[in-house]
């Protein structure tokens, strides 16, 4: 990847790794499934009736809604609301590294190089140490719903690339169309009308601006970005920057919420930025040219236009 655009990678991870501690606030005064209903509405509406439908198959907008709307965030929500901690919820759903990578290979015929596989081995072995240090006493069920939102991601961000949309905006807005719906008859079966109704009878500031935060900055800008870039380069080269997220989140973790890292987690933390280090470094482009019998320029498609621009 361009510097610039690795640059970009790493600030969407910095946006989600905080975005963790801002669902634990979130989630004090909103019900889950509610909450990701909310978010998706506000995404959706009114943007909607402000930028253009992208240029592809509907079926590809519902496929993303549900797959990386309604399914990521609607399992992760859940998750974290019966328990799992929010530092923890940033390193079990970088699981999706993982699915994104193994849903690529299958569906899209992307082979990750020996460099790159070997970078995501290490960075992933460093998740499994965090994993081993904090998730002994953490009940199975969050566990097992947190991985199924990472499973969700993995599957949305193989269907992003192959969408081919021409703008990460329109698609981030029109996909958000979906999971309303879905998700609000959901939380008014599991959630009961009573507690929807006791989340808008009264106003709680921290709450509403973590619904600002996941909305404006988590969404918009995260994923924005991340839709873009998804469509300029491999999903194996993009999936794997989210590797940071799960440093910045229980560093986040620990300041607002007082999670404190013991010795494994900075062990692991430490293996995870090795293996981003090893993704990230990038061969000279005479190099790269030679291994691959071609001449020296820039990749085709030109550079990334409008990172998060419909």
């Amino acid at each position: 990847m361009r510097p610039l655009h690795s640059f970009l990678a790493i600030a969407v991870a910095v946006l989600w790794g905080v975005n963790f501690v801002v669902i634990d606030i979130g989630l004090e005064h909103f019900p889950p499934l509610l909450f990701a209903a909310l978010r998706f509405t506000l995404v959706a509406v009114p943007a909607v009736f402000l930028i253009p439908r992208p240029a592809i198959p509907v079926r590809w907008i519902v496929v993303v809604g549900l797959f990386q709307w309604a399914g990521q965030f609607g399992l992760l929500f859940t998750a974290m609301y019966l328990g799992l901690p929010a530092g923890l919820s940033s390193l079990v759903l970088q699981a999706q590294v993982i699915f994104t990578v193994a849903v690529a290979a299958v569906v899209l015929g992307e082979r990750p190089g020996r460099r790159r596989l070997a970078g995501i081995v290490v960075a992933s072995a460093g998740i499994a140490v965090i994993a081993v240090g904090r998730g002994a006493q953490v009940p199975l069920w969050p566990l097992l719903l947190a991985l199924g939102a990472a499973a969700s991601w993995g599957v949305a961000n193989v269907c992003v690339r192959r969408a081919g949309a021409p703008g990460g905006l329109g698609l981030l807005v029109w996909s958000s169309l979906v999971p309303p719906l879905p998700l609000l008859g959901l939380s008014a079966l599991f959630e009961g009308p009573d507690r929807i109704r006791g989340a808008f009878s009264s106003f709680a500031p921290g709450s509403v601006a973590a619904l600002a935060y996941v909305v404006v900055l988590s969404t918009f800008v995260g994923f924005g970005i991340w839709n873009a870039l998804l469509r300029r380069y491999p999903a194996s080269a993009v999936a794997p920057f989210t590797l940071l997220v799960p440093i910045i989140g229980m560093a986040t973790a620990g300041v607002w919420l007082g999670e404190r890292p013991g010795a494994g987690e900075l062990l692991g933390g430490a293996i995870v930025l090795t293996g981003l280090a090893v993704l990230a470094v990038r061969p000279s482009a005479r190099r790269a040219a030679a291994s691959l019998g071609t001449p020296e320029g820039p990749p085709p498609g030109g550079a990334l236009r409008g990172a998060g621009a419909g």
